[in-house]
């Protein structure tokens, strides 16, 4: 047991005065002994929990105590003590503040054997927070790519049985696993073909957006084809798109290597950071890609990065995502999927698109806005990008 001890008057432990009126901080035990409540939260749950316990040690030496807790195997970070407020035993007239943690399934019984042997015991339960960025520097820790995917492991990815656009795919996200906050960013010299993909993809949409897309989205569009480069032949560079988006929104790219998890991509959010693909789609399937891809990304979400009310919107996701429990995340991450990734919204009566899944591919474009028009939706038309509710 790697155990941390001190003897103090002056110390962390919850003060005299304010441990009973902290609600919720510490929970006195007493009766018979039971399951705890919050210990029912964790039982038959794997892995481990932080606690602080508060007791009167009586009659009980500290070296009982420690063979207690290290029967159930639990590891003590900090035991402090200070005197008794009230010393039911002059011998030990001790109050010991204790901090350890515990293996789930042994929560309650721990509990139970330490009310038989010490009085007025409190409990103080402390949930791990999974770790988030701190600062932006931090961003380059969210880099875990799901990976299933990608075109190495999913058999129905178009490119699975092309090995060079496979080599070629790996050289574009060995740019992106080495890249660190600061750096330039990388800038990749597309071949024709690449180039050949994404004038089809540039050309067909196009065509499309004076008639699906938002007026947020045109706006922009329209500035990204006057100063970042945005043509048929030419396929943009991350440099160029994120000062640009900078200077409209603060919000800035850097370059990512595939599908992200969903809290390493909200967490990026919260710093008004887009991570962003620069490989683009196989040939044989410029209208549909499994994955995210720089047309994705290029068409899709940049230009509604540029509207300051959206960019706000998608902060907030990521604001709201840091340090919050998987259940959290997933939903919103759903929040993010119907909004941002596949939104569409009401403008002068007529239902437009916003989400990037649909203004960056052809066929989700043109099938969506056709069944919303042929069938019965509840639309919800403030405010500007709320989503479109199926009944």
């Amino acid at each position: 047991m790697k155990t941390e001890v001190s003897h103090s008057d002056s110390s962390p432990l919850p003060s005299r005065s304010g441990s009973e009126g902290q609600k919720g901080s510490m929970e006195k035990e007493s009766g018979s002994p039971c399951s705890h409540p919050q210990a029912e939260k964790w039982e038959g749950k794997e892995g481990k929990t932080e606690m602080t316990v508060l007791f009167s040690l009586g009659k009980t030496s500290l070296s009982r105590i420690a063979q207690v807790f290290e029967s159930f195997e639990a590891k003590i970070h900090h035991l402090e003590t200070r005197p008794a407020p009230k010393a039911k035993n002059t011998l030990h007239p001790l109050e010991v503040f204790m901090k350890f943690e515990i293996h789930n399934s042994g929560i309650n019984l721990l509990i139970n054997s330490l009310r038989k042997v010490v009085e007025d015991v409190k409990i103080h339960w402390e949930e791990k927070v999974p770790w988030f960025p701190k600062k932006i520097q931090d961003i380059d820790k969210c880099h875990h790519v799901i990976t299933k995917f990608e075109p190495n492991f999913n058999q129905d990815h178009p490119g699975y049985t092309d090995l060079q656009y496979r080599r070629r795919r790996a050289d574009i996200m060995e740019l992106a696993f080495k890249y660190r906050d600061g750096d330039p960013l990388p800038k990749v010299e597309y071949t024709p073909q690449e180039v050949s993909t994404w004038k089809e993809i540039y050309r067909k949409l196009h065509t499309l957006y004076p008639s699906y897309a938002c007026k947020e989205f045109l706006d922009a569009f329209q500035h990204l084809e006057e100063y970042c480069g945005y043509a048929e032949d030419h396929i943009p560079q991350l440099q160029d798109v994120s000062r640009f988006l900078k200077e409209r929104t603060g919000f800035q790219l850097r370059p990512a290597a595939g599908l992200l998890s969903a809290r390493d991509f909200l967490a990026s959010l919260a710093f008004r950071v887009f991570q962003s693909t620069q490989y683009i789609r196989h040939s044989s399937s410029p209208m549909h890609s499994p994955e995210p891809d720089c047309c994705h990304e290029l068409l899709g979400h940049i230009p509604m990065l540029a509207d300051k009310e959206f960019a706000q919107f998608s902060q907030d996701i990521g604001l709201a995502s840091l340090g919050s429990c998987d259940v959290d995340i997933e939903k919103l991450a759903t929040l993010y999927w119907f909004t941002v990734e596949f939104g569409l919204c009401k403008q002068n009566g007529t239902i437009k698109a916003y989400g990037a899944g649909l203004l960056s591919s052809y066929g989700e474009l043109t099938v969506s806005l056709f069944s919303i028009l042929s069938e019965s939706f509840f639309i919800i038309p403030e405010p500007s990008f709320a989503p479109i509710i199926h009944h």
